[in-house]
């Protein structure tokens, strides 16, 4: 069974999840102008099943995904779309923000 490495921080009412496919951690990726980097003060929380992510993900507020493994399965659940894909040296990076209606 794959895994991922998930971290997630609470402030002020905001949920943020970062997670990545364990092989990345650590890791820095390069193409052009683009740097996709996979420190593990920032993603390196806990050793997940992708399932276990993918329910912490549907709870974000704001999420940082890297990796195909967990890219392609929040792709699949509908949390990010494919043109919102960011591939970094073959890397895929996806994002999601959620905003809050009514602003104020």
């Amino acid at each position: 069974m794959k895994k991922v490495y998930l971290k997630k921080y609470e402030s002020g009412g905001e949920i943020l999840v970062a997670v990545c496919d364990e092989n990345l951690l650590g890791k820095r990726f390069t193409e052009g102008k683009l740097v996709l980097d996979v420190k593990k003060e920032f993603y390196g929380g806990t050793l997940v099943t992708i399932d276990e992510a993918i329910r912490e993900l549907k709870k974000a507020t704001i999420a940082n995904i890297v990796g195909e493994n967990i890219v392609r399965e929040a792709l699949k659940e509908g949390l990010i779309h494919e043109e919102a894909i960011l591939w970094v040296s073959n890397i895929p990076h996806a994002q999601i923000v959620k905003i809050k209606y009514p602003f104020i």
